[in-house]
């Protein structure tokens, strides 16, 4: 009895062990899946208010929100970041963009309706965002957009602005090619420019030229100010790349959008190798390589030649801080802080190495390389490993360059027309000219001009041909720009 007894009590304790153990490993699982399941939804929580409540910024009152916008995208202006914003916008809210047949809407020459893909006539299509490079024309751009769009610009200081252009356009520019660096196109512009070869638009008033303006025109005050008058009527906004951020809060508040709109990394920002190592810098750094080193003397005279833009960006930089006045400077200090706040938010979350820009070659995906043109290095960006995936995205459409950007906005608005155009590459790019696909064929497909060694136009028809030498030797019979139901011309 006492042996079945001691046996019973040894069969029982080793049941109550598996019991235990059972009991202990489902507790430990239910433990792992409910922190899976916390996990998880803390990313989605992180990635809704990393992009969500604390993007939404300072209350803009009871405005409502501009959704027709019309940006004309001048040259070496930090205008690419602008651009990165509206295509942001614009796919996020699934609105309509309006398209040029290629990458560029016909540039150099005049701004012309048929160029926007899709465009069938005034008012048949509802486009709500333009933005890409143009010669502006308002009366041609006002049958696209609708009544009720808001316009505006951005602009630099022209010495600035020659800087960037000597070291992007070197090649294509016949002025700028036959130079041996910027500061000896300085001392003598004339001896290297010659208003009849195409691409020297890039050497003189590049602004006056983006805005429609007849750049090769002497300078006399009159005729600068009738240029700035006709700026005006027609931009509700010009910017300052200057003082990005500042316009950026003016822009906020102009088209009434929530801060992280208007936030944003620096794109097409310039590599450049001082003697001590190697260093990045953005478009309006101080130092400069050798072919670009200016002196004081030669700042001023690139003034003199560019005096034209010279006195836009003088008036219009007086408009700017007449504007933050109106705004209030403590109220403008204020918001520039929390602009640059979420700024650094962002990029420690999006970016690798602490948001610094890397070298094409080192982005690891082959998609968001930026295209490479002229003197020095055009850097971009790497995200973040182990982003969730709505987080992923929203970084994404943040550091996406402007070509790629496009064809994926493109190929969503036209799937049957470039159905594989957002997996694509960035294409081949000639630096003087339009952006031409790597199909051979593209530029009879889209119309576009490119522009082949030595500056010249290859592709499109003769009548584009004719057309731009006609534009670039005589634009003093040009319609401008357009004031209400009027057209004016700038002589």
């Amino acid at each position: 009895m006492r042996m079945r007894l001691g046996l019973g009590r040894y069969r029982v304790g080793p049941m109550w062990l598996w019991k235990a153990l059972l009991v202990f490993v489902a507790i430990a699982f239910a433990g792992q899946l409910l922190g899976v399941i916390f996990n998880k939804s803390l990313q989605q929580d992180r990635s809704r208010s990393l992009f969500s409540s604390d993007g939404q910024g300072p209350s803009l009152g009871s405005c409502r929100p501009h959704s027709h916008v019309m940006f004309l995208k001048t040259h070496k202006t930090a205008s690419s970041t602008v651009l990165n914003m509206l295509y942001r916008y614009g796919e996020e809210r699934d609105l309509c963009f309006a398209l040029p047949l290629g990458y560029q809407f016909g540039y150099p020459l005049p701004f012309n309706a048929h160029r926007v893909k899709g465009y069938r006539g005034p008012h048949v299509a509802a486009f709500s965002i333009m933005g890409n490079h143009m010669r502006f024309n308002k009366p041609e751009v006002e049958k696209v957009m609708p009544v009720d769009t808001f316009y505006f610009s951005i602009m630099r200081d022209p010495v600035a602005l020659a800087e960037s252009s000597y070291a992007y356009y070197k090649a294509v520019a016949p002025a700028f090619k036959k130079a041996k660096g910027l500061g000896d196109f300085a001392d003598n512009p004339r001896k290297y420019y010659d208003p009849r070869l195409r691409n020297n638009h890039y050497a003189r008033n590049l602004l006056w030229f983006d805005f429609g303006l007849d750049h090769n025109a002497n300078f006399s005050t009159t005729l600068a100010r009738r240029g700035e008058a006709a700026v005006r009527r027609a931009f509700k906004l010009i910017l300052v790349s200057e003082h990005f951020d500042q316009s950026m809060v003016l822009l906020r508040h102009a088209l009434c959008w929530p801060l992280d709109a208007i936030v944003s990394f620096s794109l097409n920002a310039r590599q450049q190798k001082p003697s001590g190592g190697s260093s990045w810098v953005g478009k309006a750094a101080a130092a400069q390589p050798p072919a670009l080193a200016l002196t004081d003397d030669q700042r001023l005279k690139l003034r003199e030649w560019n005096a034209l833009d010279w006195h836009l960006y003088q008036a219009f930089n007086r408009s700017f801080w007449n504007e933050v006045d109106r705004f209030g400077r403590t109220r403008m200090d204020q918001e520039v802080a929390l602009l640059r706040t979420r700024r650094d938010v962002l990029a420690r979350a999006c970016l690798r190495d602490g948001g610094r820009p890397v070298e094409a070659s080192r982005i690891r995906d082959k998609t968001i390389r930026p295209f490479q043109s002229g003197l020095v290095k055009i850097l971009g960006y790497e995200l973040q490993p182990g982003l969730d995936n709505a987080t992923h995205q929203s970084c994404l459409r943040m550091i996406r360059p402007e070509i790629q950007y496009k064809d994926l906005l493109d190929a969503r608005q036209f799937p049957r027309a470039a159905p594989q155009a957002a997996q694509a590459q960035a294409p081949a790019i000639p630096a003087g000219g339009d952006y031409v696909r790597k199909d051979p064929s593209s530029q009879l497909r889209t119309g576009e001009l490119g522009v082949g060694e030595g500056g010249g136009v290859g592709g499109g028809t003769g009548e584009d041909r004719s057309r731009l030498s006609r534009s670039n030797n005589n634009n003093n019979n040009q319609t401008l720009l357009r004031d209400g139901g009027g057209k004016g011309k700038i002589k």
